[in-house]
């Protein structure tokens, strides 16, 4: 049964062998996480996928780049049909077409076709929504099952990632795992011990689960409009005195949401906005960067600066070349802590919720997971949230489809 960790920023994928042995698939040449992204070629009609389909897009090829699709499960526009090479495609096709990719990777890899597959999700698809998040979950089944695999099981990821560091445990301990994604934040309090049996009920070691909707894409989404968009007239006052108009700026500052201002209608919403700038130099930009398609290439570069300043502590330039020669901006670590607290204090707030519910006063361990757990402000803060508890971080990208692995190959040999 292959794991998949369909995730809105990067996903992975892992089997556990009939050895016992847990296999990381790479996905993308030696890499076992796969950007998910796909870019659809105006040029020559190819669809790439992953680090391929951003690094297409950033060259300055034609063509549609999507990313963030699983941001969009669970809501109205997963079924929306949009404009791809010229054909009319829904949201949920393009989700069926990047599971495919995955499963044809994999067994590419493998050697062997593949026909069941346990799938991550998080705790909640959508917040306080629980008809939403249960359409969330029907369609990501349906989007693999039309993808070509037969048997579809689901797993929580930050229970799945409970079972990847269990792996790893030498006495029984309880632990917080803590899985900031992309999209979201998922937190369980559990019980792990060495070796356990395959087939034992493991219900009464999950103590509790909570989750956010809350993850590394809003991060970037609040440095860019705290650092770039100001620079295309956010906070602007007008010649009247007032600002103008924010709806634009947050859409372009959304991953999931960018493509939307490309449109007609949102471009002709945008060039009507030139009246109510008193420096018209910064519609120019906001005009340039929509009619550019530049929206992407200035969220990778909020990305990247994000990424350079957490791991340097240093002021790091945020370049906007693609608006502007020489324009930019600077992030530094004072700023991204103090930027990102709310978001902070809502995550940790979540994890603490987490532990009182399991009827805990601190957990023996924070494990740390998730593509957005290396950001040093976020582990300060849990270092923080949880003084003198053991901290130990696991693979950023891979510890939640190798729980994934663990899980169906247990699942596998109780049904056996």
């Amino acid at each position: 049964m292959l794991g998949i960790d369909f995730g809105t920023s990067n996903s992975a994928a892992a089997l556990m062998t009939d050895a016992g042995q847990l296999l990381h698939i790479p996905l993308e040449g030696t890499s076992s996480s796969l950007p998910t992204a796909l870019f659809f070629s105006n040029e020559d009609g190819r669809v790439h996928y992953g680090a391929a389909a951003l690094r297409t897009y950033l060259s300055g090829e034609e063509g549609r780049l999507l990313r963030s699709i699983k941001s969009l499960l669970g809501s109205a526009l997963m079924d929306e049909q949009t404009l791809v090479n010229g054909r009319p495609t829904s949201l949920f096709e393009i989700v069926v077409m990047f599971l495919r990719e995955v499963k044809s990777r994999s067994e590419a890899h493998l050697g062997q076709p593949l026909h069941a597959a346990m799938m991550g999700r998080p705790v909640h698809f959508v917040d306080d929504n629980p008809t939403r998040d249960a359409l969330a979950q029907n369609t990501l089944e349906r989007a693999a099952r039309e993808a070509g695999f037969s048997h579809v099981e689901f797993q929580l990821e930050p229970i799945a990632a409970a079972l990847d560091f269990e792996r790893q445990v030498r006495r029984e301990t309880t632990v917080l795992v803590v899985d900031i994604g992309g999209g979201t934040s998922d937190f369980t309090v559990v019980r792990v011990r060495p070796n356990p049996a395959p087939d034992a009920d493991r219900t009464q070691d999950i103590l509790a689960t909570t989750g956010i909707h809350i993850g590394g894409t809003d991060f970037d989404q609040v440095l860019n409009l705290r650092h770039v968009m100001p620079l295309l007239g956010l906070g602007h006052g007008g010649p009247s005195g007032r600002e103008v108009p924010s709806s634009m700026f947050y859409n372009l500052a959304t991953w999931h949401l960018i493509q939307q201002c490309y449109s007609r209608k949102g471009l002709h919403e945008a060039s009507e906005l030139r009246s109510l700038y008193s420096d018209r130099s910064l519609h120019q930009r906001l005009m340039r960067v929509l009619q550019g398609h530049e929206g992407h290439r200035i969220l990778a570069e909020v990305e990247a600066a994000k990424i350079g300043c957490s791991n340097s502590g240093a002021l790091t330039p945020l370049r906007l070349d693609c608006i502007e020669r020489e324009l930019q901006a600077q992030l530094s670590a004072e700023a991204l802590h103090t930027n990102l607290s709310s978001q902070l204090t809502a995550i940790v707030g979540c994890a603490r919720e987490c532990v009182v519910l399991a009827g805990l006063r601190q957990p023996d361990v924070v494990y740390l997971t998730g593509g957005s757990s290396a950001l040093t402000p976020l582990g300060a803060a849990f270092s923080a949230a949880f003084p003198g508890t053991e901290t130990a971080v696991g693979d950023r990208f891979g510890s939640v489809a190798a729980g994934l692995a663990t899980h169906g190959a247990r699942l596998a040999a109780t049904c056996a």
